[in-house]
Protein backbone atom coordinates (compact mmCIF):
# COMPACT_ATOMS: atom_id res chain seq x y z
CA UNK A 1 0.00 0.00 0.00
CA UNK A 2 1.95 3.36 -0.98
CA UNK A 3 0.16 6.59 0.02
CA UNK A 4 -0.27 9.56 -2.34
CA UNK A 5 -0.81 12.73 -2.25
CA UNK A 6 -2.61 14.85 -5.02
CA UNK A 7 -3.09 18.80 -5.50
CA UNK A 8 -6.22 19.46 -7.51
CA UNK A 9 -7.72 21.82 -9.05
CA UNK A 10 -11.52 22.73 -9.44
CA UNK A 11 -14.35 24.77 -10.94
CA UNK A 12 -16.80 24.62 -8.08
CA UNK A 13 -19.67 24.97 -9.79
CA UNK A 14 -21.59 21.74 -10.77
CA UNK A 15 -20.75 20.37 -7.48
CA UNK A 16 -22.59 20.18 -3.83
CA UNK A 17 -18.55 20.81 -2.46
CA UNK A 18 -16.13 18.82 -1.47
CA UNK A 19 -17.40 16.08 0.85
CA UNK A 20 -19.20 13.33 -1.01
CA UNK A 21 -22.80 13.93 -0.10
CA UNK A 22 -26.69 12.57 -1.01
CA UNK A 23 -28.17 15.22 -2.28
CA UNK A 24 -25.42 15.72 -5.63
CA UNK A 25 -22.23 15.17 -6.87
CA UNK A 26 -19.09 15.96 -5.24
CA UNK A 27 -15.45 16.59 -6.46
CA UNK A 28 -14.34 14.14 -3.62
CA UNK A 29 -17.06 11.44 -5.12
CA UNK A 30 -15.76 12.51 -8.76
CA UNK A 31 -11.99 11.70 -7.75
CA UNK A 32 -12.70 8.21 -5.63
CA UNK A 33 -14.16 7.08 -9.34
CA UNK A 34 -11.64 8.00 -11.29
CA UNK A 35 -9.39 6.07 -9.22
CA UNK A 36 -11.72 3.27 -8.74
CA UNK A 37 -11.74 2.41 -12.06
CA UNK A 38 -7.43 2.74 -12.47
CA UNK A 39 -7.10 0.71 -9.97
CA UNK A 40 -10.35 -1.52 -9.07
CA UNK A 41 -10.32 -0.52 -5.55
CA UNK A 42 -12.22 1.03 -3.53
CA UNK A 43 -10.51 4.04 -1.81
CA UNK A 44 -11.69 6.90 0.21
CA UNK A 45 -9.75 10.05 -0.91
CA UNK A 46 -9.10 12.38 2.25
CA UNK A 47 -8.57 16.30 1.92
CA UNK A 48 -6.64 18.75 3.19
CA UNK A 49 -9.96 20.93 4.12
CA UNK A 50 -13.56 21.35 2.69
CA UNK A 51 -15.41 23.61 0.03
CA UNK A 52 -19.09 24.41 -0.25
CA UNK A 53 -21.19 23.95 -2.41
CA UNK A 54 -19.77 26.70 -5.71
CA UNK A 55 -16.78 27.19 -4.01
CA UNK A 56 -13.36 26.69 -5.94
CA UNK A 57 -9.86 25.57 -5.77
CA UNK A 58 -6.35 25.73 -7.27
CA UNK A 59 -4.44 23.90 -4.96
CA UNK A 60 -6.78 21.53 -2.66
CA UNK A 61 -4.48 18.78 -1.33
CA UNK A 62 -5.88 15.28 -0.71
CA UNK A 63 -4.14 11.85 -0.40
CA UNK A 64 -5.17 8.26 -0.80
CA UNK A 65 -3.71 4.66 -0.65
CA UNK A 66 -3.45 2.23 -3.24
CA UNK A 67 -2.33 -0.85 -2.83
CA UNK A 68 -1.82 -1.13 -6.95
CA UNK A 69 1.80 -0.88 -8.12
CA UNK A 70 1.86 2.00 -9.98
CA UNK A 71 4.18 5.44 -9.35
CA UNK A 72 3.52 9.36 -9.09
CA UNK A 73 3.42 10.02 -13.25
CA UNK A 74 1.11 7.16 -14.21
CA UNK A 75 -1.01 8.07 -11.44
CA UNK A 76 -1.53 11.16 -12.58
CA UNK A 77 -2.12 10.68 -16.04
CA UNK A 78 -4.89 8.12 -15.51
CA UNK A 79 -6.93 10.13 -12.99
CA UNK A 80 -6.97 13.02 -14.86
CA UNK A 81 -8.05 10.83 -18.18
CA UNK A 82 -10.59 9.64 -16.10
CA UNK A 83 -12.22 12.50 -14.63
CA UNK A 84 -13.01 14.22 -17.77
CA UNK A 85 -15.90 15.82 -18.49
CA UNK A 86 -15.92 16.84 -15.12
CA UNK A 87 -13.72 20.46 -14.33
CA UNK A 88 -11.61 19.18 -11.93
CA UNK A 89 -7.37 18.41 -12.71
CA UNK A 90 -4.61 17.11 -10.90
CA UNK A 91 -2.02 19.27 -11.16
CA UNK A 92 0.90 17.36 -8.88
CA UNK A 93 1.25 13.69 -7.55
CA UNK A 94 3.63 12.90 -4.83
CA UNK A 95 4.28 9.66 -2.96
CA UNK A 96 4.43 10.36 1.00
CA UNK A 97 5.24 8.42 3.86
CA UNK A 98 2.17 6.38 5.57
CA UNK A 99 2.00 8.49 9.02
CA UNK A 100 1.64 11.73 6.26
CA UNK A 101 -2.08 13.01 6.66
CA UNK A 102 -3.78 16.11 3.78
CA UNK A 103 -5.38 17.33 7.00
CA UNK A 104 -3.36 16.99 10.42
CA UNK A 105 -0.11 17.50 8.34
CA UNK A 106 -1.01 20.72 7.51
CA UNK A 107 0.40 23.52 8.34
CA UNK A 108 -1.54 26.36 6.72
CA UNK A 109 -4.03 27.29 4.46
CA UNK A 110 -4.53 29.90 1.92
CA UNK A 111 -7.49 31.26 0.52
CA UNK A 112 -8.79 33.82 -1.67
CA UNK A 113 -11.78 35.99 -2.55
CA UNK A 114 -12.49 37.73 -5.78
CA UNK A 115 -15.14 40.30 -6.32
CA UNK A 116 -15.47 42.26 -9.75
CA UNK A 117 -16.32 45.88 -8.91
CA UNK A 118 -18.17 47.00 -11.98
CA UNK A 119 -21.56 47.77 -12.58
CA UNK A 120 -21.85 45.64 -15.69
CA UNK A 121 -22.72 42.06 -15.04
CA UNK A 122 -20.53 38.98 -15.44
CA UNK A 123 -20.43 37.40 -18.38
CA UNK A 124 -17.26 35.01 -18.51
CA UNK A 125 -16.64 35.27 -14.62
CA UNK A 126 -20.30 33.99 -13.50
CA UNK A 127 -20.10 32.07 -11.06
CA UNK A 128 -16.36 32.45 -10.59
CA UNK A 129 -16.66 36.14 -8.70
CA UNK A 130 -19.16 38.69 -6.85
CA UNK A 131 -19.78 40.70 -8.89
CA UNK A 132 -20.51 44.09 -6.80
CA UNK A 133 -22.10 47.28 -8.38
CA UNK A 134 -21.06 50.08 -5.67
CA UNK A 135 -17.62 51.90 -6.31
CA UNK A 136 -15.89 50.22 -3.14
CA UNK A 137 -12.78 51.92 -1.25
CA UNK A 138 -9.53 49.63 -1.23
CA UNK A 139 -7.48 51.36 1.29
CA UNK A 140 -10.78 50.88 4.03
CA UNK A 141 -10.75 47.53 3.28
CA UNK A 142 -7.36 47.22 3.45
CA UNK A 143 -7.32 49.22 6.92
CA UNK A 144 -10.37 46.86 8.52
CA UNK A 145 -8.76 44.40 7.09
CA UNK A 146 -5.62 44.91 9.36
CA UNK A 147 -7.85 45.16 12.57
CA UNK A 148 -8.11 41.23 11.92
CA UNK A 149 -5.09 39.99 12.07
CA UNK A 150 -3.65 38.03 14.92
CA UNK A 151 -4.59 35.55 17.47
CA UNK A 152 -9.15 36.90 18.33
CA UNK A 153 -12.21 35.28 19.27
CA UNK A 154 -13.92 35.98 15.49
CA UNK A 155 -17.06 34.69 16.83
CA UNK A 156 -18.37 37.68 15.01
CA UNK A 157 -17.64 35.68 11.52
CA UNK A 158 -18.09 32.76 12.37
CA UNK A 159 -21.43 30.14 11.00
CA UNK A 160 -23.95 29.72 13.08
CA UNK A 161 -23.29 26.13 12.26
CA UNK A 162 -19.66 26.04 12.41
CA UNK A 163 -17.99 22.78 14.36
CA UNK A 164 -14.79 24.17 15.74
CA UNK A 165 -14.07 23.51 19.05
CA UNK A 166 -13.13 27.30 19.92
CA UNK A 167 -13.67 30.32 17.83
CA UNK A 168 -10.34 31.43 18.40
CA UNK A 169 -8.20 31.51 15.25
CA UNK A 170 -4.99 32.68 14.58
CA UNK A 171 -5.29 35.16 11.35
CA UNK A 172 -2.08 35.28 9.64
CA UNK A 173 -2.36 37.50 7.02
CA UNK A 174 -5.41 39.26 5.51
CA UNK A 175 -4.77 41.59 2.42
CA UNK A 176 -6.99 43.47 0.35
CA UNK A 177 -6.33 44.51 -3.13
CA UNK A 178 -7.29 46.03 -6.61
CA UNK A 179 -6.34 44.42 -10.50
CA UNK A 180 -8.03 46.87 -12.81
CA UNK A 181 -12.05 46.16 -11.87
CA UNK A 182 -11.01 43.30 -9.60
CA UNK A 183 -10.79 43.26 -5.83
CA UNK A 184 -8.73 39.99 -4.35
CA UNK A 185 -8.67 39.68 -0.34
CA UNK A 186 -5.96 36.84 0.98
CA UNK A 187 -6.19 35.18 3.76
CA UNK A 188 -3.57 32.69 5.12
CA UNK A 189 -3.93 31.09 8.71
CA UNK A 190 -3.36 27.44 10.10
CA UNK A 191 -7.33 27.10 10.01
CA UNK A 192 -10.32 28.85 9.33
CA UNK A 193 -13.75 28.86 11.00
CA UNK A 194 -16.99 27.68 9.04
CA UNK A 195 -17.50 30.85 6.20
CA UNK A 196 -15.04 32.70 8.13
CA UNK A 197 -13.35 34.34 4.72
CA UNK A 198 -16.96 34.65 3.32
CA UNK A 199 -18.06 36.55 6.10
CA UNK A 200 -14.93 38.54 6.31
CA UNK A 201 -15.67 39.40 2.26
CA UNK A 202 -19.02 40.59 3.48
CA UNK A 203 -18.34 43.22 6.15
CA UNK A 204 -15.53 44.29 4.53
CA UNK A 205 -17.30 44.98 1.33
CA UNK A 206 -20.01 46.76 4.06
CA UNK A 207 -16.59 48.64 4.62
CA UNK A 208 -15.62 49.14 1.46
CA UNK A 209 -19.75 50.88 0.51
CA UNK A 210 -18.86 53.10 3.42
CA UNK A 211 -21.41 51.66 5.80
CA UNK A 212 -18.91 50.37 8.25
CA UNK A 213 -16.08 52.69 9.13
CA UNK A 214 -12.56 50.32 9.50
CA UNK A 215 -13.30 51.38 12.97
CA UNK A 216 -16.37 49.86 13.38
CA UNK A 217 -14.69 46.40 12.29
CA UNK A 218 -12.64 46.11 15.04
CA UNK A 219 -15.18 47.01 17.18
CA UNK A 220 -17.39 44.25 15.66
CA UNK A 221 -14.63 42.09 16.32
CA UNK A 222 -14.73 43.02 20.18
CA UNK A 223 -18.35 42.22 20.25
CA UNK A 224 -18.28 38.69 19.40
CA UNK A 225 -21.27 39.05 18.02
CA UNK A 226 -22.54 37.57 14.44
CA UNK A 227 -25.83 39.50 14.11
CA UNK A 228 -23.61 42.93 13.98
CA UNK A 229 -21.80 41.86 11.19
CA UNK A 230 -21.53 42.23 7.64
CA UNK A 231 -23.43 39.31 5.56
CA UNK A 232 -21.93 35.99 4.43
CA UNK A 233 -20.66 36.94 0.74
CA UNK A 234 -21.79 34.47 -1.90
CA UNK A 235 -19.65 30.97 -2.58
CA UNK A 236 -18.56 32.73 -6.26
CA UNK A 237 -15.63 34.50 -5.15
CA UNK A 238 -14.07 31.57 -3.10
CA UNK A 239 -10.82 29.57 -4.09
CA UNK A 240 -8.91 27.20 -1.68
CA UNK A 241 -5.23 28.53 -3.05
CA UNK A 242 -3.38 25.98 -1.18
CA UNK A 243 -2.37 23.88 1.90
CA UNK A 244 1.28 23.81 3.34
CA UNK A 245 3.61 21.18 4.70
CA UNK A 246 6.66 20.11 5.31
CA UNK A 247 9.04 18.17 2.81
CA UNK A 248 6.09 18.58 0.18
CA UNK A 249 7.81 19.77 -3.22
CA UNK A 250 4.58 21.46 -4.31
Amino acid sequence: MTRYLLKIEYDGRPFCGWQRQENGPSVQQAIEEAIHSFCQEKVVVMSSGRTDAGVHAKGMHAHVDIAKSTDPHSLFKAINALLRPHPIAIVGVQEVTGDFHARFSCIGRAYQYRIVNRRAPLTFDKGLAWNVHRSLSVPAMRKAASYLVGSHDFTSFRAANCQAKSPIKTLDRLDVYREGQEIIIEAAARSFLYHQIRNFAGSLKEVGEGKFTPEDLKDILEAKDRTIAGMTAPSDGLYFMNAFYRDVSF
